[in-house]
């Protein structure tokens, strides 16, 4: 993130946000993304803007969850005998699907720690498909990866959205016959 050193526990959160919600690597030698989805996953779509976020109750804890992210990537990595890149931190330095089956593990029913790597998972996701830190207006203006794949279309000259045709693609109730014009009663 612009502005934020990188002292590897960035890269960590981008890492554990690319599992939830992966994208393609933003240059050829990205080690947070991990590639394994086209077009922009969690972290383009601004989860490391919305965790720090003080709304989310989490961006105090953001430096320890890292570094406990990266102590469980180690025990998993000596677990199952894999060698770490010590140039990465060890979260980051896992393949895809080894960052994924530790998501796993961490997000389990009956993990110690699940609640705070559900909640990381929440947020991680929550940037992704509906853009909680950012004005929808703005989100699509900028061409919001997560907005954008779900097809949802920027408002009107005047700022409002308005749906020609109803969600289900007819009326749900026939109005009643006192309902005025406004759709108040009368």
């Amino acid at each position: 993130m612009e502005g934020v050193p990188d002292n590897g526990r960035t890269t960590t959160l981008e890492a554990y946000a690319d599992t939830v919600v992966p994208g393609e690597k933003r240059w050829p030698g990205d080690t947070a993304i991990a590639g394994a989805a086209r077009g922009g996953g969690s972290v383009a779509a601004g989860a490391l803007t919305l965790l720090r976020w003080d709304a989310t109750g989490l961006s105090e804890g953001l430096d320890d969850l890292a570094d406990l992210l990266n102590g469980h990537a180690r025990t998993y990595a000596e677990e199952h005998g894999l060698t770490l890149d010590e140039d990465r931190p060890p979260f980051v330095a896992l393949d895809f699907a080894h960052r994924t089956a530790l998501v796993q593990r961490l997000t389990a029913p009956g993990h110690p720690e699940k609640e705070f790597w559900v909640l990381l998972t929440l947020f991680s996701n929550m940037a992704f498909d509906s853009a909680a830190h950012l004005h929808t207006a703005e989100a699509i203006a900028q061409g919001h990866p997560g907005l954008a794949a779900m097809g949802v279309e920027a408002p009107g000259p005047d700022g409002l959205w308005r749906y020609g045709e109803h969600s289900y693609g007819r009326p749900l109730a026939r109005l009643h016959p006192d309902t005025t014009a406004s759709g108040s009663p009368a």
